[in-house]
């Protein structure tokens, strides 16, 4: 994470449900009644960690700083068979997108992907049964009840898969903060190093008509990605949820245009096959130095199985032919 960032894609946090309520061993006594039964009524469950989804939220930094999430414990069960009261639940609101692991196994619990779904993350201890429950023919007064059950503590991950429409996919450098820039309101830090975007900045990008789509610039995916070197594994995990990958390769580049883009295909196959079922767009950038004889030529090299673009975004080149393409394509 860099510093400044507002960014933040993975919390992890120790989460504590409530302890169950005892249940209440109390025998029915008023003034007309000596030698009553059994009335204990149960004890309330303990509080649940609950994680909802809130289409509000963009990052998971306001759960940032809360390394503890404590919920309430049961009440124990009274007489007249009145239970316990229900502990308090705590309510962890997340972007949609939001993945819940346990961190000592790596498994996935759950994944919030609707406004307002609600998932039970740590269930809080069952409320234990009063001594009516155990009242049978031959023990009619039983002096006993449940205790409640012991809530759960345990450390869980919460981490964020943006959902984007347009992913974008190059090697650093490609020119991905610099379209980001000129496509949308975002100021993504530019400058010509690799791995100047260390988290992935998202931009709202004005259409025709009042529409509007989403570009994510993820960080860029270097050689040997997708076996975690550089950042790789972090990033990658963003490219999963974009319905369209617009990937991006400067007219510069010292390799031919197809090889990069085979090489970047490449990274993408070995990390997740699935991602390459997703509509895919070539952009090539920087294109403004290119004169119309040198483009036709770099036109016949082109991969064919793939709309491709020559695009400036500092000379504005191309920038509204690119947005018609991308948006019939997240449009199918």
């Amino acid at each position: 994470m860099s510093q400044g960032s507002n960014f933040v894609d993975y919390v992890k946090i120790c989460c504590r449900s409530g302890h169950g309520g005892a249940g209440s061993s109390h025998l029915h006594r008023d003034k007309f009644t000596a030698k009553g039964g059994p009335d204990g009524g149960d004890g309330g469950r303990g509080g649940h960690v609950i994680v909802k989804g809130n289409a509000q939220l963009w990052t998971l930094l306001h759960l940032k700083y809360r390394k503890h999430v404590i919920a309430g414990d049961g009440e124990s069960g009274g007489s007249s068979l009145k239970s316990g009261k229900t502990g308090r639940d705590e309510i962890l609101e997340v972007p949609l997108g939001t993945i819940a692991k346990n961190s000592e196994t790596g498994e996935t619990i759950f994944e919030i992907t609707t406004d307002g779904e609600t998932r039970i993350l740590t269930d809080g201890g069952r409320g234990g049964l009063g001594n009516w429950h155990f009242k049978t023919p031959t023990l009619q007064t039983p002096r006993f009840a449940q205790p409640g059950e012991d809530g759960k503590e345990e450390w869980n991950v919460l981490e964020l898969k943006i959902l984007a429409d347009v992913g974008l996919v190059g090697f650093p450098n490609a020119g991905k903060s610099t379209l980001l820039s000129v496509v949308s309101a975002a100021k993504p830090e530019i400058a010509d190093y690799a791995f100047t975007t260390i988290v992935p900045n998202l931009g709202i990008v004005a259409y025709r008509g009042g529409k509007s789509f989403v570009m994510a610039d993820i960080p860029g995916i270097i050689e040997g990605a997708s076996q975690g070197k550089g950042l790789g594994f972090r990033f990658l995990r963003h490219i999963e949820r974009n319905s369209v990958l617009l990937f991006m390769v400067p007219a510069d580049t010292n390799r031919s245009i197809k090889e990069e883009y085979e090489i970047l295909l490449h990274e993408l196959r070995e990390y997740n096959p699935e991602m390459l079922d997703k509509p895919r767009v070539l952009a090539v950038t920087k294109s403004d130095m290119l004169d119309d004889e040198l483009q036709a030529e770099m036109k016949k090299e082109l991969p064919t199985d793939v709309p491709s673009i020559f695009i400036s975004s500092v000379a504005q080149k191309n920038i509204d032919e690119l947005k018609d393409l991308l948006w019939r394509e997240i449009n199918g």
